[in-house]
């Protein structure tokens, strides 16, 4: 198929031939004769020349966060020595790279490039379109090449500072801050890393030999370290997207944070984010890369499969937008069945949306869209901390 530059040979072509006819100057008509031979021998050239190759691409890394730089790179392999080959490799919804090439059978073509992560979501990657031109540039020959891979991007995950104080409400153990050791059931749970105290006898030996590093199997998980992460979805709640993208980013936060203090954090939106078993964390982060607003939504069914669930430990997270009366009785029906309860709201109206919640015993953290909940946590564990009874 001609390229832009062909078709404007075509078209010059074309005005010489006008031209020749109008003043029967025959280097007018050589000229176009020239040009449209270069065009039929390009095409000509472009359809004999039947590409073979092959193209693999690795992402580095598969998964990232929002504000992330994620490098790519592309292997082109030949059967046969090609010339100007032009790629083009598209992240759909983020951008594509276009880049010259040439292949030989010994030597595979190496690319490299970048792509800013600028939200989060599922991103396809390829496949990849493969054309060759003339050595004109007038002709090309487009193909596909390569598979199609998957670029997720995580909400950006802000750090935090302090754990909330956990104590006294189960019936093995009253502790304050959560353990993995000698309280545990026969349910496979997930996969951890060794901690001081732990039964050797629950090493899990090919994953420790894959990471260099103990590995044991967790099995049922200990009450106090139960928690639930409970996102509202409810497009009424929040009066913009940038409200919503705040909420989801506190819920990854605050994910990221408890995992990373030892509790087991357990995502709900409108239903549960994954099957019980399995790396429960990032079963979470990859529904929380594409959650997304749902309008009309009941609260009264999420609760109530929370309930038959069982749902109930050491903490309860409520991420929520501009409080309201669903918002409110969501939150005194599950409370009871945790130790602490914490709400995150999202709101840029003036005044103390929260207060309905303190009142019912919560700590309450707020921000605004597009602002940080770093202040807000750290203010909110440091009163819970100085509330705390000792022993």
């Amino acid at each position: 198929m001609p390229t832009g530059r062909g078709w404007a040979a075509v078209g010059v072509a074309a005005a010489l031939l006008v031209l020749w006819i109008a003043f029967g100057e025959v280097e007018l008509m050589t000229t176009a004769v020239f040009l449209l031979a270069a065009v039929v021998i390009g095409t000509a050239f472009v359809r004999i020349t039947r590409p073979n190759l092959t193209l693999s691409r690795h992402i580095y890394p598969t998964q990232s966060h929002e504000g992330d730089t994620v490098s790519i790179e592309i292997e082109l392999s030949a059967s046969r020595r090609l010339r100007n080959l032009w790629i083009e490799d598209t992240v759909h919804g983020l951008g594509v790279a276009r880049f010259a090439a040439a292949a030989t059978p010994s030597i595979p073509a190496m690319a490299r490039y970048e792509v800013h992560c600028r939200s989060r979501g599922v991103f396809a990657v390829g496949p990849a379109e493969v054309a060759i031109l003339d050595p004109f540039g007038l002709n090309e020959r487009r193909s596909r090449a390569g598979g199609t891979d998957r670029l997720t991007v995580y909400p950006r995950i802000e750090p935090l500072i302090g754990l909330p104080v956990v104590r006294g409400l189960d019936p093995v153990q009253q502790a304050i801050r959560p353990t993995f050791a000698p309280h545990s059931g026969e349910d496979f749970f997930t996969l951890r890393e060794y901690q001081v105290g732990d039964d050797l006898r629950r090493v899990h030996w090919p994953s420790s030999a894959k990471r260099d590093t103990l590995i044991i199997k967790q099995l049922e998980i200990p009450w106090q370290s139960r928690a639930l992460v409970l996102l509202d979805v409810r497009a009424e709640c929040y009066p913009g997207v940038g409200a919503f993208e705040q909420a989801v980013r506190g819920a990854a936060a605050t994910l990221a944070h408890l995992h990373k203090g030892s509790f087991a954090p357990e995502l709900w939106t409108t239903q549960r984010s994954g099957p019980r078993s399995g790396d429960r964390y990032h079963q979470s982060m990859d529904t929380l890369a594409t959650v997304q607003p749902v309008a009309n939504l009941d609260h009264r069914r999420t609760v109530s499969r929370l309930r038959r669930k069982g749902a109930g430990g050491g903490v309860l997270v409520f991420v929520t937008g501009i409080p309201d009366e669903g918002a409110l009785t969501a939150f005194q029906v599950l409370a009871n069945d945790f130790a602490r309860t914490i709400v995150m709201v999202v709101t840029d109206r003036a005044g103390d949306g929260a207060a309905p919640f303190r009142q019912a015993g919560a700590l309450t953290v707020m921000s605004r869209p597009g602002g940080s909940w770093a202040p807000g946590w750290r203010t909110a564990m440091e009163s819970s901390w100085s509330t705390a009874s000792v022993g």
